[in-house]
C-alpha cells in the first residue's frame, strides 16, 4: 500500500509538473499573440494615418512639348515623415510607364535659378528624379538624408523627355507618388490642346 502511495504521489506531481508547463508555454504563446497584435496595430495605424500629397504639378514646355515636370509634394497632415530616398515615382502617358526613384546628386536645398533651371535636368535619366526644397520647417531634409515632415514642400522634378522624349498636346497622364509605406500621392491629368507657355500649370 505505501509503494502504490508513493506511484500515485509521483503521477500527480507529474501531472503537476506538465499542467505548469503547459500553462507557461500557453502563456508565453498568448503574449507573442498580444504583442504581434499591438504590432500589426501600430504598423495599421502607421499606414493609415502616413502619407504623401501630390500639391500641384507643373511642366516645362520645349519644342511644343513637355521636356520636365515638377511635381509638388508635402506628407499628409498628421504623418509621420517620408524619406524620399525609399520613395518611387510612377509615370505613364498610355503608352509606357516609367519607375523613378531618388537621385542624391539631383538635389537643391532651395531655388536659385527658377523652378527649371535650379537642378540640371539633363542629368536626370530616365529613371531618376531630382529633388527641389521650397519649405523645410526643421531642416531635417538634406541629399543624403530626404525626410520631410509636416508642413514641408518639396519639388520632385522629372526629366520628361528622357522617359518618354517629351510629353505632346492632349496626353493623359497618370502616376503616383509611392512612399516606403502609407498613402501615396496620385499624379493625373491631361495637357493642354496647345502648348506654347514656356511652364504649365497641369494639376492643381
Amino acid at each position: 500500500m505505501g509503494a502504490i502511495g508513493i506511484g500515485t504521489l509521483i503521477v500527480f506531481i507529474a501531472m503537476i509538473l506538465i499542467a505548469g508547463i503547459a500553462a507557461s508555454v500557453l502563456i508565453q504563446t498568448m503574449s507573442n499573440i498580444q504583442n504581434q497584435a499591438m504590432q500589426t496595430g501600430k504598423e495599421t495605424i502607421r499606414d493609415i494615418s502616413t502619407g504623401i500629397e501630390v500639391r500641384q504639378v507643373s511642366g516645362y514646355v520645349v519644342n511644343s512639348k513637355i521636356d520636365q515636370l515638377a511635381i509638388y509634394v508635402s506628407p499628409l497632415v498628421a504623418s509621420e515623415g517620408i524619406d524620399l530616398s525609399h520613395t518611387i515615382i510612377t509615370i505613364s502617358d498610355g503608352n509606357k510607364q516609367v519607375l523613378l526613384s531618388y537621385d542624391s546628386d539631383m538635389f537643391s536645398d532651395g531655388l536659385t535659378d527658377g523652378l527649371f533651371q535650379t537642378i540640371n535636368s539633363s542629368n536626370l535619366t530616365s529613371s531618376t528624379y531630382g529633388v527641389i526644397v521650397i519649405r523645410d520647417t526643421d531642416n531635417s531634409c538634406s541629399p543624403d538624408t530626404p525626410v520631410i515632415d509636416q508642413n514641408d514642400i518639396v519639388v520632385l522634378l522629372v526629366n520628361t523627355t528622357k522617359c518618354f522624349s517629351g510629353i505632346s498636346p492632349r496626353t493623359e497622364i497618370s502616376g503616383n507618388v509611392i512612399p516606403e509605406y502609407g498613402v501615396s500621392g496620385i499624379i493625373s491629368f491631361t495637357t493642354p490642346p496647345i502648348l506654347i507657355d514656356k511652364i504649365v500649370e497641369l494639376q492643381p
